[in-house]
């Protein structure tokens, strides 16, 4: 039991690290509690992303006649798994936060989404913890900083290019779907450009090839991601000044709120 309990918070802590990391990015920081609850659903929708990989190996190597182990080195099995995984883990915050009275500021959508991508990450951790332990110390603590630095963050990093163009969809209702398919796009392109990376130089000789390019691509999205959050900062203050603008003249009028109000709060 205490064996279990020490994978299960190694498996934990590089996303509550990381969680800790971005949440602060938030100038109005959202319920303890709702952001308990996307953590948990990005841990709990992470089988489904095992069983729809699972299922395409399966079918893949029906189909072709290929072993399983090599239908899942091959590109189309990496770009299969990126996509699942980001589209699973914007369904988490569309079933569970997109409705919610908290869901107020377009920055809740970066944050609630890197929060469920964080989620699921945890229990990919947790189960690497369980998978490399049998193995010792050594390659148990090698594997949980790697997967601290590299897998961790890039599931935060890809959930946060999601919910960048969710967010953006608050100023553009009418684009709405085409910039959250955008954003899946872009997020699962990143993902699954990582794992190739990892895949091409799994050579023993090449690790350090494949450490310096992943590390690479995470630290220019990292920095990505950054602006975005600012962006999106600056986009939403501009706006609510201009509403502002408007609202209080109108307010001030003796007829009351004019048309052109209503139609802005509408």
């Amino acid at each position: 039991m205490a064996v279990n309990t020490i994978l299960i918070v190694l498996g934990l802590t590089p996303s509550l690290v990381w969680f800790y990391f971005y949440s602060r990015k938030d100038c109005h920081p959202e319920p303890k509690n709702l952001l308990a609850q996307t953590f948990l659903m990005g841990i709990i929708i992470s089988p489904i992303a095992i069983l729809l990989q699972f299922s395409f190996v399966q079918f893949s190597s029906t189909i072709t006649g290929m072993s399983q182990t090599l239908t899942q080195n091959t590109s189309y099995f990496f770009l299969w798994a990126a996509a699942v995984e980001e589209v699973i883990k914007f369904y988490a915050i569309r079933m569970l936060i997109m409705r919610r009275p908290e869901f107020d500021e377009p920055i809740d959508a970066m944050i609630y989404m890197i929060t469920a991508g964080l989620g699921f990450a945890a229990m990919e951790n947790i189960l690497a913890m369980f998978r490399v332990f049998p193995e010792g110390a050594k390659d148990l603590l090698s594997v949980w900083a790697l997967r601290f630095t590299g897998a961790t963050l890039l599931h935060a990093l890809s959930s946060g290019l999601t919910g960048y163009f969710l967010a953006m969809s608050w100023f553009f209702q009418d684009h709405k779907k085409k910039l959250i398919v955008i954003g899946l796009a872009i997020a699962t392109i990143f993902h699954f450009t990582f794992n190739i990376f990892l895949s091409t130089f799994s050579d023993p000789d090449e690790r350090l090839t494949a450490l310096i390019y992943s590390t690479s691509l995470l630290l220019i999205m990292a920095f990505l991601v950054s602006i975005l959050f600012d962006k999106i900062k600056e986009r939403h203050t501009k706006t609510t000044a201009g509403m502002a603008t408007v609202i209080s003249p109108a307010l001030a009028g003796k007829g009351g709120v004019s048309n052109k109000v209503i139609n802005l709060l509408g």
